[in-house]
């Protein structure tokens, strides 16, 4: 027997099987710096092509989904005419609310596809909502006016018709202020004007005229109202190249970074309650999300000259920082920012992605620092874009709360709407930043070669 044993081990030689110990990958006979890594999202490059694809797939969806038509939901007859409207008038239902802030980031988002991209439905898309919207609102205002709907809690357009709230109307006036900058549209100077008067002299406001809320506590600051009034307000002072607006949006973000700004995080708390010593210093994602996401809408509008430009400009990239360090290794931000055992949050991973492609387009933060950060987080979101074009993964509406489990056990939802303008804003700014250089892998790295 133990002759036949040499005998088998010249066999493996000759077929090229070889004894298992010279299979181990070692130092020797392996570049062990190439070894494939178990990456739990893409480590890719992007490309204009995949980005446009996944954008498109988002667009397809939310265009099937978001009709701007009027029903009597009674007879189901189309309403075209205002002498028509009664008390069984509704928006035809989609799956989305077209007059909510979120879809305001969604025409927003449409409107900057249209400029990188070039895609003429993009902006029909707006078009058609944003005109719908501005035609009809003074119709259902009107009857509001009159007393129509003393007994109804809700009808057509209550948002831009009866806002209660910034929420109701900031984030959509906003992108109505671009599309006229734009020359889309000339018939929203009605309800433009309309919403900038609400939040300049309706919206509460604490004693020194901060902006503020009465929920869930009196005088209480919620950071996410940055973006639902200051966006507005720069956008209207660039239309009207009037001064005053710029100086308003600028004493808001001032005021609230004095309160809520964490310097040594480089992170803003979501909340601030007037007379308490101790706040809910949680730092929610996509509310940083919206600051951040405010900060860039300001330095997009406020004139080159402006002096506190540089304040807003120091102020971006001291954020910027901050949340660059908690980057998850997956490319997500993490549900609540500094708490990595809080879930991976799409929305807010979305919105940096804008954010800091933006701030490398522009100028205002080093493309080769920030592109690598932003295109891993790029990766991350659009992972979770299924086949369908819905964006999975996104927090539901969040109020501000005083302990972590409110926020750790936030359902997530694919029709959670905060989702769908962010990934769209991402989609088309990573498409912009790959004009001005170019990704390469180079020695298993992803690194941003600036043209």
């Amino acid at each position: 027997m133990r002759s036949v044993f040499p005998f088998l081990f010249l066999l493996c030689l000759h077929i090229g099987i070889m004894p298992i110990y010279s299979q181990v990958k070692d130092d020797v006979n392996t570049p062990l710096h190439l070894l494939p890594a178990d990456y739990t999202t893409p480590y890719s490059i992007p490309t204009k092509n995949t980005t446009k694809q996944v954008l498109d797939r988002v667009f397809n969806y939310i265009q099937k989904n978001t009709p701007c038509e009027l029903i009597d939901t009674v007879t189901q007859k189309n309403i075209t005419k205002p002498s028509e409207i009664n008390l069984n008038v509704s928006l035809k239902k989609g799956v989305f609310r077209i007059t909510s802030y979120e879809w305001g980031v969604v025409y927003s988002a449409l409107l900057n596809a249209y400029k990188n991209i070039g895609e003429k439905s993009y902006a029909n898309y707006v078009k058609e909502r944003q005109g719908f919207i501005a035609t009809w609102a003074p119709f259902f205002r009107e009857k509001y006016n009159a007393g129509f709907y003393a007994n109804v809690k809700e009808f057509p357009l209550r948002q831009p018709v009866s806002p209660h709230a910034l929420d109701d109307g900031g984030a959509v006036t906003a992108s109505m202020i671009k599309s006229k900058l734009s020359g889309m549209d000339d018939s929203l100077d009605g309800q433009i004007d309309f919403f900038v008067d609400y939040i300049m002299k309706k919206e509460f406001r604490l004693i020194d005229k901060t902006i503020a809320r009465n929920r869930p506590l009196t005088n209480s600051l919620w950071l996410d109202d940055l973006y639902m009034a200051l966006p507005s307000l720069v956008q209207i002072g660039k239309l009207k190249k009037d001064k005053s607006y710029f100086d308003e949006a600028i004493y808001q973000l001032e005021a609230y970074t004095r309160r809520m700004f964490v310097p040594e995080k480089g992170l803003y708390m979501h909340g601030w309650v007037e007379g308490m010593t101790v706040h809910p210093a949680f730092h929610w994602a996509r509310a940083n999300g919206w600051a951040l996401l405010t900060m860039t809408e300001m330095l997009d509008a406020l004139p080159e000259d402006h002096p506190k430009r540089s304040f807003v400009l120091d102020l971006f990239k001291k954020h910027v920082a901050g949340i660059v360090k908690f980057q998850d290794g997956s490319g997500f931000w993490h549900q609540l920012l500094d708490k990595n055992d809080s879930y991976l949050e799409t929305s807010a991973t979305a919105i940096y992605s804008y954010c800091i492609s933006k701030g490398c387009n522009e100028g205002w933060i080093d493309k080769m620092a920030y592109a690598p950060t932003a295109a891993l987080a790029w990766n991350a979101a659009s992972s979770k874009v299924n086949e369908e074009g819905q964006v999975e993964g996104t927090c539901v509406g969040t109020g501000m709360a005083f302990d972590p489990a409110f926020y750790y056990h936030r359902p997530v939802s694919k029709f959670a709407a905060h989702g769908y303008g962010p990934l769209l804003l991402a989609a088309s700014e990573m498409y912009r930043l790959l004009d001005k250089g170019e990704f390469k892998i180079n020695d298993s790295a992803m690194i941003f070669y600036v043209k």
